[in-house]
């Protein structure tokens, strides 16, 4: 946008801001907060503070620094406030997790090391953050963030954690909990658990993971590997007779071993596979050819998750939970390209099987306007908070802009 455009939509934002920076006290600090929302949407190849306080005819680059990096403002209020208000105007119908990185020049960034770095596409010095988005085919938008902080940023020790202002509390905490964290956060927001919770298979391929969503009451659809294991959803275990009075009766086990998923869905070969069109995309229907197949996972840690479940070794039967694979198979490949698991039933229409198990497409869209087009990636800060801060209003620019496009003519307050 110009400035003339963001002129244009300034009696909305400062209503906007009004609402969502409510829980900053200061009204001078608040200001602020619209300041740099602005300088966010206007025009620029950077959306670091310098070069925004140099766009904006208010911009004024010591008090914009002052506002994201040290001002002791909480964001969870401002996140929470954005959330509830986008959940209730795009009413979603999953919730997707999913990390996104930072390359960094160095490693004094707060959360900077050497590891995969997913915009690069290498190992590489970045900032990797979980995220928990709110989707439908329509829109989509952040409900909050998580910095992942690598193994090396765990001693409280480190002088970087001093210099970066990690709080103590702060420590290394495996992705997926991490973004278990943030439901747990969302649903105790009051936000409504959507229909169904999406990840890729980085998430998808943990069985704690798709445990932790089960505990929680959630359905999920969500990526798998190829060669995560499963007994096929009829095998039925076993207990081989006793051979004698003494000992500990032998426990029901399955008899026949596990098999990759790959296995199973080439067992049953193509002439199982359904015709699919899912939705209407800017070029036309999306088709496919997928197979649905009941299966049970097996491991060490599903079968440790389902005797927990079942009381103990004492009191567990043997059978592991069974779960809904989704495979696609296009025609021109020797093979599936693409797996899910699902806690919906294998008898859910497959139409709505396959929507949930490809929406992830949205959040690419977030990614795209969070990065290109709002600056998620230009901040030059170092801190935890500073980092914080900015992610949040960052989020803030993209749930405003979301509400317009959704109804342009409507006013942005509740």
């Amino acid at each position: 946008m110009d400035l003339a455009a963001v002129d244009a939509l300034r009696e909305d934002l400062d209503a906007f801001c009004a609402e969502v920076f409510a829980s900053i006290p200061r009204r001078d600090t608040r200001a602020w907060g619209n300041c740099y929302l602005r300088g966010l949407m206007l025009d620029g190849r950077r959306k670091s503070i310098q070069p925004m306080a140099e766009r904006l005819p208010d911009g004024d680059m010591q008090s914009l620094q002052q506002f994201v990096g040290q001002s002791p403002w909480d964001p969870a209020p401002v996140q929470r406030r954005i959330a509830t208000k986008v959940s209730r105007a795009i009413r979603p119908t999953a919730w997707i997790v999913d990390d996104t990185t930072v390359p960094k020049a160095g490693r004094q960034s707060v959360g900077a090391a050497h590891q995969w770095c997913g915009a690069l596409g290498k190992q590489a010095v970045c900032q990797d953050f979980v995220s928990l988005h709110a989707v439908t085919d329509q829109a989509s938008v952040p409900l909050s963030w998580r910095l992942f902080l690598p193994e090396s940023w765990a001693d409280g020790a480190d002088e970087r954690r001093t210099k970066a202002r990690v709080p103590q509390e702060a420590g290394h905490r495996e992705k997926w909990r991490l973004a278990l964290d943030e439901i747990d956060e969302a649903l105790s927001w009051g936000l409504e658990a959507p229909a169904v919770v999406g990840g890729d298979s980085a998430y998808g391929t943990n069985h704690a993971f798709r445990e932790g969503l089960a505990e929680r009451g959630l359905d999920y659809v969500v990526g798998v590997r190829a060669d995560v294991i499963a007994h096929p959803g009829q095998a039925v275990p076993e207990a081989p007779q006793r051979a004698g009075r003494r000992g500990r009766p032998p426990q029901p086990r399955y008899r026949s071993p596990a098999r990759s998923l790959k296995q199973l869905v080439m067992e049953q070969g193509r002439s199982v596979l359904r015709r699919c069109t899912w939705r209407q995309g800017s070029r036309g229907p999306l088709r496919g050819r997928f197979l649905v197949l009941a299966v049970r996972p097996a491991g060490v840690a599903a079968r440790t998750a389902a005797r927990e479940r079942g009381g103990g070794a004492a009191g567990w039967d043997g059978v592991l939970p069974a779960e809904t694979l989704i495979a696609e198979w296009p025609p021109h490949e020797p093979e599936p390209t693409d797996y899910w698991l699902s806690s919906l039933p294998a008898d859910t229409p497959l139409r709505h099987l396959v929507a949930m198990a490809k929406i992830r497409w949205r959040i690419e869209h977030d990614y795209r306007e969070l990065k290109h087009g709002l600056g998620l990636d230009h901040y030059e800060g170092r801190t935890w908070r500073g980092w914080h801060h900015h992610l949040t209003l960052v989020t803030a620019a993209q749930a405003f802009l979301t509400l317009r496009r959704l109804d342009p003519k409507a006013p942005t307050s509740a």
